[in-house]
């Protein structure tokens, strides 16, 4: 299988904690790599030098939308110094989604994000939710999103929790994007009533995703990472120990 990565989103209030010492935990979990949601107060190159003596990869960052727009060199140059070779957008507010007055801003933005990341030698991403699958014209904006943004300025991060939660069955929506989803995000959930509408994030295998397919699926696509997250935790598990259960999952079971 190909390398596993951790959203830190997942232990973010370890890291608020002890970064250094969380950091460490996760590379003893099994980890290869990590994804940041944020630095903590720590500069790139502190990051950078920490995660070289703990022998972790710096795959990717989730940097919010605004932020990218607002001094975008700068902060993909911040990424960079840390070692990352992908960086995604992760999440719309409002006015910015599908049902917002902004979806567009959204496709040009990337458009210019993209460029500036291929001339620093950074690939851009796009994370999803559910709300991407509102439909514009008959169509997915996310899949407006991915046909108006050429492949060469931005990637596919596919969350395959969200992509279940809005309808698709995730191994059907990844194989729409065969070479263009280089990271894929593992999350696994429950829902919590019968109406099929609240959920609850769960560790990997102790939810209702396939993720044997998923992972076949993806590979074939030609996926080169895999990253766990778990948006909160939950079973009376700390994250920490959700996603120790998530790494043994995949270990033990793919």
């Amino acid at each position: 299988m190909k390398p596993i990565a951790l959203q830190l989103y997942s232990v973010r209030e370890d890291l608020e904690k002890d970064f250094v010492g969380t950091l460490q935990k996760v590379k003893e979990l099994g980890y290869d790599g990590v994804e940041f949601a944020g630095l903590y107060n720590h500069s790139p190159e502190e990051i950078n030098k920490t995660l070289k003596e703990l022998d972790l990869i710096a795959l990717s960052a989730h940097v919010p939308f605004e932020e990218l727009t607002q001094d975008t060199e700068k902060v993909l140059n911040d990424y960079k110094t840390i070692g990352c070779t992908y960086v995604a957008i992760p999440y719309l507010t409002e006015e910015y989604r599908p049902s917002g007055e902004k979806f567009d801003e959204v496709i040009e933005q990337a458009k210019k994000i993209g460029s500036i990341a291929k001339k620093l030698g950074i690939t851009l991403l796009y994370h999803n939710h559910d709300f991407e699958f509102e439909k514009i014209d008959n169509k997915y904006a996310l899949d407006i999103l991915y046909s108006e943004v050429d492949s060469s300025l931005l990637q596919c991060e596919i969350d395959t929790c969200w992509v279940n939660v809005a309808g698709e069955k995730p191994c059907d929506y990844l194989s729409k994007y065969e070479n263009r989803i280089p990271v894929v995000h593992l999350k696994d959930f429950s829902y919590k009533d019968d109406d099929n509408k609240t959920i609850e994030f769960r560790p990997l295998g102790k939810g209702v995703q396939d993720f044997k397919s998923i992972v076949e699926t993806s590979e074939k696509m030609g996926t080169e990472w895999f990253v766990v997250e778990q948006d909160s935790p939950s079973l009376g598990l700390t994250a920490l120990e959700c996603a120790k259960e998530s790494i043994n999952y995949i270990k033990n079971n793919i």
